[in-house]
């Protein structure tokens, strides 16, 4: 199958759209990606790509990769954030048919995460190319929106809804990553043209062998019960509940948690940290993705953490996917359909979102534990994402799931 991808984030920003762009070239099929230049989370072009003209490269040697140029998010807001969006649609629609002139596809697929309005230029695709045109659904529009709170005022919402919906009826096919998503994406689209399909991890990328970490950072993990945050540090994974958590943990001095990644609200968490002189919050800040393993290996559990917001709970954060592969216990400080995984797999402990003092329990309840009790949790958490979303059999049931709506 030729595929053409598109997706306004991609290497070497870290999503996992990047190793499932891999495993279908893998799997013997023709993947083309269309993106444009890195700037997230730190909101600031990569090193070695220019902000403005196009560029054309190649990952690992197996995929052209199609950048077009955008203006970076910046440092957040509202405002950067939607001249970030709506600069990436316009360089898609205005370089990309250009750019692609002469190639022909079986499917368009759009790694949808936030923004939805990135499928603009790939239903403009669709229609010039007459491929199947699928939209992978990270992030339900408009409510992520009005959750983030960024768009409040209800005009502006109704208004996305309209944009939302405009672009679903242009889809063939609309992949939905939780089964929590159906009833609100059905609210603008046809039911028939729903499928669950929920993202996936590559076990390599999480159990292999991984990059080196500083000596430092390895030690103190491996010297207390260390709690590891991993990812995005921004509003929606509730930052200020993970602060007083660590506050009220200061009691023990074996436990410290461990905030890995960087994003919008970094500055306000060292701000906290010397503000209240919590020595048991460290935060080491970004590391390559091939470092994880290494990382996952000498933590003690994994966290994860959302606010209390109804769409939220309707979500499954990627990282659930990650730890569990990564067969390490889970605390899980959210709500819907990603407590339910956790508690389901019987891989950790869960407890209701932005409330420190449960969440200080928890940790409290897994660090009491004994180890072979905590072993026996990550077990059961990896033999679950063996069978849920292991990458290898999920991109085999993609090209099983396109194929037939095509024919």
């Amino acid at each position: 199958m030729k595929i053409l991808i598109v997706s306004q984030y991609f290497w070497p920003e870290n999503f996992l759209i990047n190793d499932f762009s891999r495993k279908l070239v893998e799997n013997g099929h023709e993947v083309v990606v269309a993106t444009g230049k890195p700037n997230y989370p730190d909101g600031e072009i990569f090193s070695g790509y220019e902000r403005s003209g196009v560029q054309v490269e190649s990952y690992l040697d197996k995929i052209e990769v199609v950048r077009v140029p955008l203006r970076p998010r910046g440092k957040g807001g509202a405002l950067n954030l939607a001249l970030n969006y709506l600069s990436f649609v316009a360089s898609g629609v205005w370089y990309l048919p250009r750019l692609l002139r002469g190639r022909d596809f079986d499917f368009i697929l759009v790694f949808a995460v936030s923004p939805i309005t990135q499928a603009i230029p790939a239903i403009l695709l669709k229609w010039i190319k007459g491929a199947h045109l699928a939209v992978w659904v990270q992030d339900l529009w408009p409510e992520s929106l009005s959750a983030t709170g960024f768009v409040k005022k209800g005009v502006a919402l109704k208004l996305v809804g309209k944009v939302v919906r405009i672009i679903y009826s242009c889809c063939n096919t609309v992949l939905i990553q939780s089964r929590a998503f159906f009833e609100p994406v059905k609210a603008y689209t046809s039911a028939s043209k729903i499928i669950y399909f929920p993202n996936s991890i590559d076990p390599e990328s999480i159990t292999g062998a991984g990059g080196a970490i500083p000596l430092e950072l390895s030690r103190e993990l491996e010297g207390c019960f260390g709690v590891v945050f991993a990812g995005n540090v921004g509003s929606a994974q509730a930052i200020e509940t993970i602060v007083d958590a660590a506050a009220l943990l200061q009691d023990c001095k074996d436990i410290k948690i461990f905030v890995v990644g960087s994003g919008s609200m970094s500055g306000w968490l060292k701000a906290q940290k010397e503000l209240l002189g919590l020595s048991n919050l460290v935060i080491p800040g970004r590391f390559a993705m091939e470092s994880m393993p290494h990382i996952f290996k000498v933590s003690s559990a994994l966290l994860v953490s959302l606010k209390d917001q109804k769409i939220f709970s309707s979500t499954i954060p990627s990282k659930v996917q990650a730890y569990l592969a990564a067969g390490r216990p889970i605390v899980a400080s959210l709500d819907g359909e990603g407590a339910r995984v956790v508690a389901e797999s019987g891989a950790g402990v869960v407890c209701p979102p932005e409330d420190a003092h449960s969440l200080a329990g928890c940790i409290r309840i897994l660090y009491n534990m004994t180890p072979e009790d905590r072993e026996s949790m990550g077990v059961s958490g990896r033999r679950y994402f063996e069978e849920n979303f292991d990458m290898n059999s999920q991109v085999e049931r993609l090209i099983e799931i396109l194929a037939s709506r095509a024919g």
